[in-house]
């Protein structure tokens, strides 16, 4: 095609925006980013989060080592030696992996939340579904085609993308680096991201660098449309000045890891003064999570397939809150991880784990509320091939916290994007710089609010329970996650209450009673023999 047939043929305003062989994508509606984007008045909040793909093994991550016995009878061929696990300050029955350094540090000094057994009602083991659950924040029943970030977004600019960029949010409101565009950024009727595949192209967009195109004339033409594509792409311009304005210090980070090379993209976009409010980066380019053999060495449990992703995970995390502490901006940004389901309890014979169901999750920076959520899970004696971690926290709560606390949204707005009523608000941040919201901190660590009697059952068993009043769950799981009854869901004076859970032909094995008051959460094994 000619050049001048080229101009006539595709308006500006349709290209595809292509910086340097770098594909970039528009996001349009992300409820989390317009949450972001809503509050960039009352603050500067920057949230990064960080996918770790492949359903990632939580009982090898975050050992329970009063559990250790069970554990070890459950998965003896993958088990890390209790004398290696990694101490973690004012704790002595939970430790991490002995290849997390890096996160072991940011713990004991203050800048690391681990919240416990993160999970879902019906949990899927499909890698694909329970991925479109964690992005979208639907129920395992439902399919839905927007995104939680989007659906805020939606909600508070109605009218994107028309009329952005504009003086108050010049700036994408969200970025995706090292992947696709994800679906948790879609809103109802665009995106609202950038997805930058390669974060190497980001260095070559701000420095007006372009990758060599052939030397014919479809390469003539390829270099032209790059060009048209960068001079029309509307945040090409505020991009490259934040990335050459902003600091990093690349020796912080692990060499030849795709993950810090995205890291370390964000810090330098961060600290140059980028007004973006939520970043997704992967770990999909440095190998997968899903753990089905090889996890570890035989022998050698400390080495092996898994060790290697949790260190490359754990110092990525460090060296970027390290990064952004040297550049003067830590105490702007929180981060969070997540995978889309966690191992089964029983290792298999191919030295691995399958897909399972609840896992813990890290959240990170200078404002985080830090130490342990939750309790270690309790672990049957003798563990079957369909036993799975019980769910403390929705992972939904987890969401809605971050964007009452940290985004500082509405608990109002925040009911009509996550699509969870009565969510519980967890105590994660230090949340002094939002005005909307503060937490009260669980005051009842240590009492027993939920049980039950008989335990073992055959028929019947009475679940008695506390709550302060106001909303109160009981549920009832199997082993597998499933959720099987919600025995009370309602606002409830204080008091003591009893309420009966009946046998209703369930098979024999380890059930969980779940109870929900406000911040508090306590689960309960029971049990139902012949």
């Amino acid at each position: 095609m000619k050049r001048r047939d080229f101009i006539k043929t595709a308006p500006l305003a349709a290209l595809p925006v292509v910086l340097s062989g770098m594909s970039i994508q528009a996001l349009g509606a992300s409820p989390m980013l317009a949450a972001l984007a809503a509050s960039a008045a009352a603050n500067d909040h920057v949230l990064v989060i960080i996918q770790v793909v492949g359903g990632n093994d939580g009982l090898n991550t975050v050992i329970p080592l009063d559990q250790y016995s069970a554990l070890s009878a459950a998965r003896s061929n993958i088990m890390i030696p209790s004398g290696q696990v990694l101490a973690l300050t004012g704790s002595t029955v939970t430790g991490l992996h002995p290849s997390m350094t890096g996160l072991q540090q940011m713990y004991n000094n203050g800048f690391l939340k681990i919240v416990q057994s993160v999970g879902y009602p019906n949990p899927s083991f499909s890698h694909f579904k329970a991925t479109d659950i964690w992005v979208t924040a639907e129920d395992s029943n439902q399919t839905l085609t927007t995104g939680w970030n989007g659906r805020y977004l939606n909600y508070e600019y109605p009218n994107f993308p028309a009329g952005y960029p504009n003086t108050t949010m010049p700036d994408p409101l969200a970025i995706e680096i090292g992947t696709s565009l994800s679906p948790v950024f879609q809103g109802p009727s665009a995106a609202m991201a950038m997805a930058v595949t390669d974060p190497s192209s980001i260095y070559n967009l701000a420095n007006g660098i372009q990758s060599s195109a052939p030397a014919t004339p479809a390469g003539t033409e390829l270099t032209y449309i790059r060009e048209v594509a960068q001079q029309t792409n509307q945040y090409a311009t505020v991009l490259a000045t934040a990335y050459n304005a902003g600091s990093t210090t690349p020796s912080l980070y692990p060499t030849g890891s795709k993950l810090a090379g995205a890291l370390q993209a964000v810090a330098k976009l961060i600290s140059g003064g980028l007004k973006t409010k939520i970043y997704m980066v992967s770990t999909a380019n440095d190998g997968t999570f899903d753990t089905h053999h090889s996890q570890v060495v035989s022998g050698a449990t400390t080495t092996g397939t898994h060790a290697g992703l949790l260190q490359n995970l754990s110092d990525c995390i460090k060296g970027f809150h390290d990064d952004l502490t040297a550049s003067g901006s830590a105490d702007r940004v929180l981060g969070m991880t997540f995978s889309e389901f966690g191992r089964r309890i029983l290792s298999n014979a191919s030295v691995g784990t399958d897909h399972g169901a609840a896992a813990p999750l890290f959240i990170f920076g200078n404002k985080v509320l830090s130490g342990i959520l939750g309790t270690n899970p309790q672990l049957p004696s003798a563990a079957t091939v369909n036993d799975n971690i019980p769910m403390q926290y929705d992972f939904r709560s987890v969401y809605a916290s971050i964007l009452q606390d940290w985004l500082c949204v509405p608990k109002p707005d925040i009911d009509s994007v996550i699509l969870l009523q009565n969510f519980q608000a967890l105590p994660l941040i230090d949340a002094t710089d939002c005005t909307t919201a503060l937490h009260d901190i669980n005051s009842k660590a240590g009492v027993t609010l939920i049980s039950n009697s008989p335990n073992p059952f055959t028929t019947s068993t009475n679940i008695t329970f506390t709550t302060a009043g106001g909303h109160t769950l009981v549920q009832v799981f199997d082993g597998s996650g499933h959720l099987l009854r919600n025995l009370i869901d309602q606002d409830m004076k204080a008091g003591d209450y009893r309420v009966t859970f009946e046998n209703e032909n369930y098979s024999t094995g380890v059930y969980y009673a779940r109870f929900q008051n406000g911040v508090i959460q306590q689960v309960r094994t029971m049990a139902i023999a012949r």
